[in-house]
């Protein structure tokens, strides 16, 4: 009996983090009843699904974002008809470049009247599009969405239908050609883009900072490059077998794979440094942005499969030591500590994507937890998410980490596909453990 009772529970270190995990950690069998009985999950869901009938990323956005719309085609799918979200995931493909780029946001042309460069398609009519060129993320976010509708849904017909001249699936290799053509830097074979906050849109310079100018400086990050290596995986892993693919993708990959390592990752601080940069820092040599941790980038990095469980338990316990030292934040906070508004004049500490709090990525960290054969990390970790979205009556884009200020769009539909996937793939290992 004795022996029994200490083969259910398991003893872990405790985390002072609020409302994360006892130092006493009950075994999986009841862990995952105690999963399964929480309502907070079922809620959460429940309202998320409310809100995923539409696909523009939130109110105050007319657009359908592909970074946003990534992160919950899985939500949409459970409310809209297949064809409905098919249709929307098509349009970027109809508006995508003559080079093979993957625009940020397609929108009706009547709504077209923000500060934007427009483009419109032939293939697209009424429809007007943009892309933020400071990002190097649209064609992987495009890539892994259409690999989640195929997994929902079964139609790998949809590859092969013709979008003009060329298939979906051309039009995703032609995206990740644009990546290698425009985005790529020969000398350390990585990903680059602009220099922006770890997986932000943003530019540290005054100015429209969501494009490239003659300030831009280049630079490689962990994010840009951690969201490619996930994309080449599903174009690999989506790729018919009759069909011929113009380069080596699992070369480029394993090259990708080893250079983040030997170029982004230091194995003594145990995280990514925030930049490379190829032509310059905009930063004063007085000013260490390597004391900075990026959680964004590194979650993506660990759903890409760069890390093992050792490493991801490290970085974990750095996410919660930085979380620990604000008020109101949980491991979504962007990065910590946040760039001062001297060096960055384009946007204060703590706000938006310097230093808020995002669960559009932190809730990303839920998945990969469970993964690593973490779940009461993962279940302790997503709490406070969860409460604040009751708390609010809602999915908010981003959180004040100093005062718990819900922020930004309203019914921001990235936190919520975010969290409905991070509720799914908990309740999924509750119930084969249980």
């Amino acid at each position: 009996m004795g022996t029994m009772a200490q083969a259910q529970t398991e003893k872990m270190e405790l985390l002072s983090y609020p409302g994360r995990i006892s130092a006493t950690v009950p075994g999986k069998a009841a862990l995952a009843r105690q999963i399964l009985a929480d309502h907070r999950l079922d809620t959460v869901q429940e309202r998320a699904l409310r809100i995923l009938t539409g696909f523009n990323a939130g109110t105050g956005y007319g657009e359908i974002w592909i970074r946003d719309f990534n992160t919950f085609i899985n939500g949409s799918l459970k409310v809209r008809k297949p064809e409905d979200v098919k249709e929307a995931l098509l349009l970027f493909f109809k508006v995508q470049g003559a080079d093979g780029n993957i625009p940020d946001g397609v929108i009706k042309e009547k709504q077209a009247n923000i500060g934007y460069q427009y483009a419109y398609s032939n293939l697209a009519p009424g429809w007007a599009s943009h892309k933020n060129t400071v990002e190097t993320d649209q064609e992987s976010s495009l890539i892994q969405a259409v690999r989640k509708y195929i997994e929902a849904t079964g139609d790998r017909a949809v590859l092969g239908e013709k979008i003009g001249d060329q298939t979906v699936f051309q039009r995703m290799e032609a995206a990740l050609d644009f990546v290698l053509a425009e985005r790529w830097s020969a000398k350390y074979g990585l990903v680059k883009g602009a220099t922006t906050i770890d997986w932000g849109d943003v530019q540290p310079e005054k100015g429209w900072g969501v494009a490239l100018n003659k300030e831009t400086k280049w630079a490689i990050d962990i994010y840009d490059n951690a969201m490619f290596l996930s994309a080449i995986d599903d174009f690999m892993a989506l790729k018919p077998a009759a069909v011929n693919v113009k380069k080596n993708w699992k070369e480029i990959a394993k090259g990708i794979r080893k250079n983040v390592r030997k170029h982004l990752w230091d194995n003594v601080a145990g995280k990514y440094i925030p930049h490379i940069y190829l032509d310059g820092s905009p930063f004063p040599e007085t000013f260490d942005e390597n004391k900075i941790l990026y959680t964004g980038g590194t979650t993506c990095a660990i759903l890409a499969g760069l890390h093992d469980k050792k490493e991801i338990r490290r970085i974990n316990n750095q996410f919660l030591d930085a979380a620990e030292k604000e008020k109101f934040a949980t491991i979504g906070m962007t990065v910590y500590p946040p760039y001062p508004v001297e060096v960055f004049p384009n946007m204060a500490a703590y706000v938006y994507q310097n230093a808020g709090d995002w669960t559009w990525f932190g809730g990303r960290m839920i998945p990969a937890l469970i993964n690593a054969d973490m779940p009461a990390e993962a279940y302790a970790e997503i709490i406070p998410m969860l409460d604040r979205v009751i708390k609010n009556n809602g999915f908010y884009e981003w959180y004040d980490v100093q005062n718990g200020k819900a922020s930004g769009s309203g019914d921001f539909r990235g936190e919520a596909g975010v969290l409905y996937d991070a509720v799914a793939a908990l309740k999924k290992w509750a119930q084969q453990a249980k």
